[in-house]
């Protein structure tokens, strides 16, 4: 499963030449992220409320072009892989009318309790909700 969430690179994103800032991206990232746990029914905030937290533990950021003020930009997101105790995202940003995109990236989190902190195996405490993740993965 793939979600594809739509970004318009506002002026305050870029800098004086008019391009995207780095720091952006991950930004973008976490929009197509939260749109993809959206596919599963579920929202970030309900999933906290039920006990779980993603906090990140690993970003990589590929920038192979610019983006600039103004650019339609398709940002999408995937579960790449995922074990009891943590998952990581997959993220392409294209921009509007190209063939290949101008940004590859992956996340990493780990499963944490929301009032803990501490980590916690996600096949064993929320069965349902790790094999609902985990069919998210392309085959």
């Amino acid at each position: 499963m793939i979600s594809k969430s739509t970004i318009v690179v506002r002026y305050a994103e870029t800098d004086q030449m008019g391009i995207a800032h780095h720091s952006e991206y991950p930004v973008w990232y976490e929009v197509a992220r939260t749109n993809l746990i959206k596919c599963i029914g579920l929202t970030y905030t309900q999933m906290e409320q039920m006990g779980v937290m993603l906090p990140l533990s690993e970003l990589t950021c590929r920038y192979k072009g610019a983006a600039r003020y103004e650019d339609v930009l398709t940002v999408t997101a995937r579960v790449e892989s995922i074990s009891a105790a943590r998952i990581t995202f997959a993220y392409e940003v294209w921009r509007e009318g190209e063939d290949k995109p101008i940004n590859t990236g992956s996340t990493t989190h780990g499963f944490v309790d929301s009032r803990t902190f501490r980590p916690i195996n996600m096949k064993k405490k929320y069965p349902d909700l790790y094999n609902k993740m985990k069919n998210m993965i392309e085959g």
